[in-house]
């Protein structure tokens, strides 16, 4: 595998680890079952997770798949609100139109406008 510099990489490493952990832990999926799911040895696997390997592209996109994440919030790119967001939607895809529209009345209702 190709080596990123350590000053790159090990901040990098670090930031997938736990986000891949989070990821994971919401997911209520075991090391085990990710890295069936990934195509990668249980060993392998956990360093990744514990920030002591970067995974390849290919590995990256499937850790993705597997943990229904987006590779923006894998990587750090992504910022909280954005990554509540989309899980919000992510949630309201298979809801029936009924209550979609219950949904979008309590979102009206909780919204608080900025102050000027």
């Amino acid at each position: 595998m190709p080596r990123l510099s350590a000053r790159v990489e090990r901040p990098l490493a670090m930031t997938l680890a736990a986000a891949a952990h989070a990821a994971r832990m919401r997911a209520a999926l075991t090391q085990a079952e990710v890295a069936r799911r990934v195509g990668v040895q249980l060993e392998v696997y956990g360093r990744i997770e514990r920030g002591e390997m970067f995974p390849s592209v290919p590995t990256l996109r499937r850790i993705c798949v597997a943990l229904e994440i987006p590779s923006d919030e894998l990587l750090g790119l992504e910022a909280r609100e954005s990554t509540d967001l989309h899980r919000l939607v992510r949630a309201a895809r298979g809801l029936k139109v009924s209550h979609l529209r219950l949904l979008h009345l309590l979102a009206e209702q909780l919204h608080v406008p900025p102050r000027e």
